[in-house]
């Protein structure tokens, strides 16, 4: 019985690990063209932090810079509460053009990020594979130039989404706000 369950749970993880493998990255990721100001549009996630927390979500803005060694740092400025809170990130680059690791300070978590697909001129999907001691989270990003998008960008995040395994109450378009917008670089 112990077996059979470790060999189930083995499948699971190795399941898991290769439909990780299998989230697509931008061709011909050009890093220049994706920095920039960009709106949070969308988000879905399977962590219970966002379960937690989806109905205080607004839209946000969110900074691209690269640094000189090819690395970008990502600036997030968002309501919370009657305040306006920014978070930095730097997302290390991987040897694969579009992908990039991040270790969160506060949390302990590694973050395997992927600049799933783009036109950089008007939005971007965003596909990150969280892990930490309690196990793995998936979440994906909607990122826009504008406030507005196109219902078949909207749509293409949300069967992305799908396909990395959410449900629909795990996906969210965030709703509009212009609190904290002018506060972003």
């Amino acid at each position: 019985m112990q077996a059979t369950l470790l060999s189930i749970l083995g499948l699971a993880l190795l399941g898991a690990l290769h439909a990780q493998e299998d989230i697509p990255v931008q061709a011909d990721f050009q890093e220049d063209k994706f920095t920039g100001k960009w709106y949070s549009i969308g988000l879905a996630s399977n962590s219970n932090w966002f379960k937690d927390k989806k109905h205080l979500m607004k839209m946000c803005t969110t900074v691209v810079s690269a640094t000189a060694d090819g690395n970008l740092e990502v600036t997030s400025t968002y309501p919370k509460a009657d305040r306006c809170e920014t978070r930095n990130s730097l997302y290390i680059k991987t040897e694969q053009p579009g992908r990039f690791s991040y270790t969160s300070p506060r949390w302990g978590s590694t973050h395997d990020i992927r600049i799933v697909e783009t036109n950089y001129d008007e939005y971007a999907l965003v596909a990150t594979q969280i892990s930490k001691n309690a196990g793995t989270s998936t979440m994906v990003l909607l990122y826009s130039r504008t406030k507005e998008l196109s219902p078949e960008r909207l749509e293409r995040f949300t069967q992305f989404s799908r396909e990395q395994g959410l449900a629909d109450e795990d996906i969210l378009i965030l709703p509009k706000t212009d609190k904290c917008m002018a506060d972003a670089a």
